[in-house]
């Protein structure tokens, strides 16, 4: 049964491009993915895992405003009742920030991992298939008789 994945862009930031990437990476790798887009609002995420029964909530920033568009985010997953695995990633700050530093602050936020906009999208399969114990079965190689 594949697991479902919310994914969007968080706050005011209006960037689409990593997470249609991103979204073709995680559906090719058999997860469900509904993507609510750009501009989405921390209500929007909540209410889409709690609609889909979410496994995991992928939030992406890259305006550099992230930490305050994501204050509260597990409060809110928390008073839903929710405890989904959470995934922020992109440009997460402005300017030359220290990005041990971001990853610190936003695990202390509540996420399970933090991804800077470097990330490659296999990079996000893998942590999901680890994290969300899924298991990669290998097909047959394909035989040419001759």
């Amino acid at each position: 049964m594949p697991r479902t994945l919310i994914l969007g862009v968080v706050g005011s930031d209006a960037h689409v491009v990593g997470i249609t990437i991103l979204e073709h990476a995680l559906s090719a790798a058999g997860f469900d993915v509904v993507n609510l887009g750009v501009q989405t609002s921390q209500a929007e995420f909540v209410d889409a895992a709690r609609e889909h029964d979410a496994d995991a909530v992928l939030v992406s920033s890259l305006y550099g405003h992230a930490a305050q568009d994501c204050a509260g985010f597990h409060e809110r997953l928390a008073g839903a009742d929710l405890d989904p695995v959470t995934y922020v990633g992109g440009n997460l700050a402005v300017g030359q920030d220290d990005p041990e530093a971001t990853r610190e602050r936003f695990e202390a936020m509540g996420f399970d991992r933090v991804f800077d906009a470097e990330t490659e999208p296999h990079e996000a399969v893998d942590a999901l298939r680890a994290d969300l114990d899924v298991r990669v079965t290998e097909r047959e190689p394909i035989r040419v008789e001759g």
